[in-house]
């Protein structure tokens, strides 16, 4: 009988690879900065099982720095560059432990610093290699009444970014689809928007389906209580829908609970296939063209 030390280890421990896919596909939505290792051993384990592209995502401005260095130094990796939408808030409010990054936290400022680092991600958004501008948005679960006029702020300022820099934009939307929604329409979406790691229903799916907006799933579309994702999965447009990791959260069952990273892929994109039923090779097919044509690369 294993030892209680044993179980632990084991649910640390990085699931085992999963069967190569065919077609190669896109992990569209990763924090290589959060995860054990090199870039190096990342990407290719991802790429041994047919993940050949990842995009890498910056919440601060210190990590969207190093997303944009990342992408620069890896033709595998794109990058997409934002303040998280729980960032806004404390920078505003001047939160010392806020800050996603390895590097540390920033300098708390208030509303005068929130632009300083705006105009940084800006700048780090017209870079060729910066192919999106997120993960921005809306989150009601972690920020507060008190924060939520700095959070639609910052989300407004990424939206115009987006725009003017002809980038990808890409939403973090958590227990706030229909204020995401309103924003989107009163500032004028840009042509590619990707709703990262989708938590909305079939319906929503089919308004976001109409607004012509890609639709990302994530490991917890395997979860059992995630039968909101799975109809979205059934419902949304097969040429707008993308598959990511979100690494290292959201690991696919029956991992859940263990380190993600991208080359997991497989599982979900398997699980996404059973819902439709359609074949893994035509689903790989449409989500690699799919991600190619929302981040323009």
């Amino acid at each position: 009988m294993p030892s209680n030390a044993d179980t632990r280890a084991d649910k640390n421990a990085a699931p085992p690879l999963p069967a190569p896919l065919a077609v190669p596909v896109a992990d569209s939505h990763t924090h290589l900065d959060m995860q054990s290792g090199t870039v190096e051993e990342a990407l290719a384990k991802a790429a041994s099982v047919g993940v050949t592209t990842v995009v890498q995502v910056g919440c601060d401005v210190q990590g969207s720095r190093w997303a944009a260095e990342t992408a620069a130094a890896h033709a595998g990796v794109h990058a997409a560059v934002a303040l998280h939408p729980n960032e806004a808030p404390r920078i505003v409010h001047g939160d010392p432990e806020g800050g996603w990054s390895r590097q540390g936290a920033r300098t708390p400022g208030g509303t005068g610093a929130l632009d300083e680092a705006l105009a940084e991600i800006d700048r780090l958004a017209a870079l060729p290699h910066v192919k999106g501008v997120g993960e921005t948005g809306l989150d009601h679960f972690r920020t507060g009444p008190e924060g939520k006029d700095a959070q639609e702020s910052s989300f407004r300022a990424h939206i115009e970014m987006a725009k003017r820099h002809g980038k990808a934009l890409v939403i973090h939307d958590r227990d706030a689809h229909a204020d995401v929604l309103r924003v989107l329409k009163e500032e004028g979406a840009p042509e590619r928007t990707v709703f990262h790691c989708y938590s909305g229903d079939a319906e929503m799916a089919e308004i976001c389906a109409r607004a012509g907006y890609f639709m990302s799933f994530a490991g917890n579309v395997t979860f059992k209580n995630a039968q909101n994702l799975r109809d979205a999965v059934a419902v949304a447009p097969l040429e707008l829908l993308l598959v990511e990791t979100d690494a290292p959260f959201l690991t696919p069952a029956p991992y859940r609970g263990r380190p993600n990273a991208p080359y997991l892929v497989p599982v979900t994109v398997r699980a996404m296939a059973a819902v439709r039923g359609i074949d893994e090779d035509a689903l790989a097919t449409a989500l690699g063209a799919n991600t190619a044509r929302a981040f323009g690369y």
